[in-house]
């Protein structure tokens, strides 16, 4: 079972590669569209402004809607922006920029009303709803944020967070093999290290799967 990060030239890999591991899985990192399409599983990671990651991610997004039909794929902080169906970051008032529409939702700036944005450092989560991603996950337990864009709650939000408004924290789209956090598992502890678990769980179940007795 292989678990294959999406090297597009962002973000630090080696510390989800690492935290995918001590979860348990067997972790490739490449930017080769062939060997990403051949995974088990795959993970979007994401940094910086949401346009370049756009920009920079374009060669694989025909690989990921692909993949989206049947394999696990989860996106952390500007991988599950990138999800969803637009953005409004880095446009004027009005328009919005296209992602990858996984994902039904809109990506929009934090309200700053009495909040400091970025929004950077520890904070709660919420559950709304049942998940294998969020199993052995309670109310209240802290992830580790740095964003100043989210999706507001809705149909899709497994679990979300309060820093001046609702956003999701964790959202999957209706099928629920493609689901991302805003925050970074990576960074976030036992709860964080559990929601990595998690993930190789359901990544070893859809394997489980496909696999066909002669």
């Amino acid at each position: 079972m292989n678990v294959t990060i999406i090297d597009y030239g962002v973000g630090n890999l080696r510390s989800l590669q690492r935290g995918l591991e001590r979860a348990g899985a067997t972790v490739t990192i490449s930017d080769d569209p062939t060997e990403i399409a051949a995974a088990d599983a795959l993970v979007l990671p994401g940094v910086g402004a949401y346009g370049e990651c756009v920009k920079n991610s374009k060669p694989f997004h025909g690989v990921l809607i692909e993949a989206a039909e049947d394999t696990p794929i989860l996106g952390v902080c500007v991988g599950l922006q990138l999800m969803f169906t637009e953005s409004t970051e880095g446009v004027p008032d009005g328009e919005t920029i296209p992602g990858l529409d996984l994902i039904p939702g809109r990506v929009e700036r934090l309200p700053n009303d009495g909040v400091n944005v970025p929004h950077m450092g520890w904070n709660e989560l919420t559950i709304e709803r049942n998940h294998p991603l969020v199993d052995g996950v309670s109310d209240g337990e802290y992830a580790y944020f740095v964003h100043s864009y989210a999706s507001t709650v809705a149909d899709h939000t497994i679990a979300s967070c309060d820093y001046g408004f609702d956003f999701a924290a964790i959202a999957a789209n209706e099928a629920g093999n493609v689901m991302g956090t805003q925050f970074h598992p990576e960074k976030s502890g036992e709860m964080g290290l559990q929601i990595l678990r998690n993930f190789v769980s359901i990544v070893e179940e859809y394997t489980d799967d496909r696999v066909t007795v002669p």
